[in-house]
């Protein structure tokens, strides 16, 4: 989060309202004025234009943003279920992910109405070896719809997934 601070304090000069969510340990910070946020508007705008022609690397952090935020892990072993699931509501940004998952020759699909999903055993290894989930971001283990009844990091999971394929 100091990282976040220090990055916004580049473009606009007052400290943000600090929240935490008992419950969750999830934190929120946030910046009440309405130019940053018409400007924020335009640059996100600005981003979902122009990500295809960016370098490879800004791809690869704009893939790594989407999936520690919007997406998740899906291992079943008994249900053979492996794939990484990335969750939108707007198709134009789930068609844009998929795109650019291309361009690291990983296959997707978009699932109508709202997700996108890499599944097979080459898919995930690149998903794992190219994009992966940053360290640190968790499955809320206290969901009461968990699987793991537990909190596990989502790259362990992918990590997991890829080990539990039969060579």
């Amino acid at each position: 989060m100091e990282k976040v601070e220090r990055n916004m304090k580049e473009i606009y000069e007052f400290p943000p309202a600090l929240y935490l969510n008992k419950l969750t340990g999830v934190s929120r910070i946030s910046y009440f004025n309405v130019a940053l946020g018409a400007y924020l508007k335009q640059k996100s705008q600005e981003l979902l234009e122009q990500i295809t022609r960016m370098p490879t690397e800004h791809k690869r952090a704009f893939l790594k943003a989407f999936f520690d935020d919007e997406g998740c892990m899906d291992f079943r072993q008994k249900e053979n279920a492996r794939k990484v699931r990335g969750y939108q509501k707007n198709t134009q940004i789930l068609a844009l992910v998929s795109r650019l998952l291309s361009d690291f020759t990983i296959t997707s699909r978009v699932v109508f109405p709202n997700e996108v999903v890499i599944i097979g055993k080459e898919n995930l290894i690149k998903f794992q070896k190219e994009i992966g989930f940053s360290p640190g971001v968790y499955i809320n283990g206290n969901r009461t719809n968990s699987l793991w009844k537990k909190h596990l990091e989502k790259r362990e999971l992918l990590r997991m997934a890829i080990a539990s394929f039969k060579n």
